[in-house]
């Protein structure tokens, strides 16, 4: 007899909100990395401001978003690999926002404080959700 854990509705709520949420992420990104910043309005000086990120800088953006959008879907998909995922999204993220406030200096338009603790916030409480539904045996 297997003793199977029932998916909690919570669960179905915090992935789709998440899956929503970093998809937003993983627009910006390729809306940058594709080169397609003009046709969101951005400025020459804008644009030439996002191409200058180093590689690693870019490789760590791509951790924080890819890793978090990767995150809720396989938090929807009951996945254990839902916690690495986020561990992923987690690093990406903290080696992004050294880069952007220790080693850059962004322009003011550019620089959302709100959004960035918003960030931080949904990402970090994600990879708490996801150990948690882990340890009470929900991820598989």
């Amino acid at each position: 007899m297997t003793d199977q854990v029932k998916t909690p509705r919570h669960l179905w709520a915090v992935g789709i909100i998440t899956l929503l949420w970093n998809g937003i992420g993983i627009f910006s990104y390729l809306m940058t990395r594709l080169g397609k910043l003009e046709s969101l309005g951005m400025t020459a000086e804008d644009i030439a401001f996002f191409e200058s990120f180093p590689a690693w800088a870019n490789a760590l953006w791509a951790m924080g978003v890819w890793g978090a959008f990767a995150g809720s879907i396989l938090l929807l998909l009951r996945s254990r690999w839902a916690v690495t995922s986020l561990v992923i999204a987690v690093i990406g993220l903290l080696g992004t926002t050294y880069f952007q406030r220790m080693m850059i200096e962004i322009p003011e338009k550019h620089d959302s404080i709100p959004l960035s603790v918003m960030i931080w916030v949904i990402t970090v409480f994600m990879l708490w959700y996801a150990s948690r539904m882990k340890r009470e045996g929900v991820l598989r």
